[in-house]
């Protein structure tokens, strides 16, 4: 379910570039640069194929405000529900057409996100072992949720990865654009990856994949937004779980729950990254009348849906899930097509929010 990083297309298209991040200030850590080309004379606009840290002038946001409350009309409740109750069948039939060409992998993701790196994993600050001599650091975790992690760390074998030391699950893995280049990239033995996606259709191709190995890797079909089903490992083993570009495919209603539940799946010391579709996107300005579901959220011609985050309702929902943050970033871009002299305006937010390592301990009286 792992929407495209960059919809450079009409509304409803589903084409992708690979994005090349910037960094954008916004009151967090200073982050090192990835994103040096910086448009100081717009004279220059098109002498390349994109620009860091673009600031919006007043006028711009004001424009693309209006935009999206000419177009916010929402579908009557009945075409609603139908777009929901046939997600599925949606994101399987995109799977069907574009299989694996579609996608590009994801290489910037050592760069924006090092937890998944080599070094990271080798070396993570907040790894906790999973073995009956950790819990006095496992704080966080009640007594049921530490009988499941002994259980997931003495079992002979039959849940995948029960052994690793360094667990990443990426939700919404489409045909594993990000799974792929973790394992290429991290040769650590300790390492093992979950993958899941609504899709059976990606999933199946995940499997297919020649660079798929079931001794490292474990791809498996799950509904995010159905937080009643079980995932595959115990509450309480997971180091990283990433979300790119896939939160925003689910619908508004469901969000909150399904990160908590992601939550509960973290070790102490374990973080969510996330990089999703930002407000005022220019894939959000280019929706046209009778494609918004409700406010922010829209349907693309092949029946996908999407949602356009602003950091504080991603802020919010993930402090409600009980983490604390450690990165919220606006990521905003200006991509040129040269050739037909169009300038694409990209907003794209991007966060790492952490597991409290153990409760703080209580205030003598």
């Amino acid at each position: 379910m792992a929407a495209p990083d960059g919809v450079v297309g009409v509304e409803g298209d589903s084409s992708e570039t690979a994005p090349i991040l910037s960094y954008s200030t916004t009151g967090d850590e200073k982050r090192p640069q990835f994103g040096t080309r910086f448009l100081t004379d717009p004279r220059q606009v098109f002498q390349h194929n994109a620009w860091d840290n673009v600031e919006w002038t007043e006028e711009q946001e004001a424009s693309a405000k209006r935009k999206v409350l000419e177009n916010n009309q929402p579908l009557p409740l009945e075409k609603q529900e139908e777009y929901d109750n046939r997600a599925n069948e949606f994101w399987n039939d995109f799977y069907t057409i574009h299989e694996n060409r579609f996608f590009k992998d994801r290489h910037w993701l050592f760069t924006e996100f090092p937890e998944l790196a080599p070094q990271s994993s080798l070396n993570h600050e907040s790894r906790l072992e999973v073995s009956g001599t950790d819990y006095s650091r496992q704080g966080c975790l009640d007594q049921e949720q530490r009988s499941e992690v002994a259980a997931f760390a003495h079992t002979d074998g039959d849940i995948p990865g029960s052994s690793a030391k360094y667990r990443i699950m990426e939700v919404g893995c489409g045909v594993g654009n990000t799974v792929f280049p973790i394992l290429k990239t991290n040769n650590d033995p300790g390492l093992f990856v979950y993958c899941c996606d609504f899709s059976s259709t990606a999933v199946e191709l995940v499997k297919s994949n020649p660079e798929y190995d079931p001794e490292r890797c474990f791809a498996f079909v799950h509904d995010l937004s159905d937080v009643e089903t079980n995932y595959p490992v115990p509450d309480g083993t997971l180091d990283v779980i990433v979300l790119i570009f896939v939160f925003s495919a689910l619908h508004p209603d469901k969000m909150q729950a399904s990160i908590s539940r992601l939550a509960r799946l973290l070790k102490p010391g374990g973080v969510i990254l996330l990089r999703d579709y930002g407000r005022y996107d220019m894939a959000q300005l280019r929706f046209k009348k009778g494609r918004c579901l409700s406010e922010n959220f829209y349907v693309r011609g092949d029946g996908t849906r999407v949602y356009f985050f602003t950091q504080d309702e991603l802020h919010e929902m993930f402090t409600q899930a009980g983490l604390d943050k450690v990165q919220n970033l606006v990521d905003r871009r200006l991509q040129v097509n040269r050739g037909k002299q169009i300038t694409m305006y990209r907003v794209w937010i991007q966060c790492k929010y952490r597991k409290a390592v153990a409760e703080p301990l209580e205030t003598q009286g």
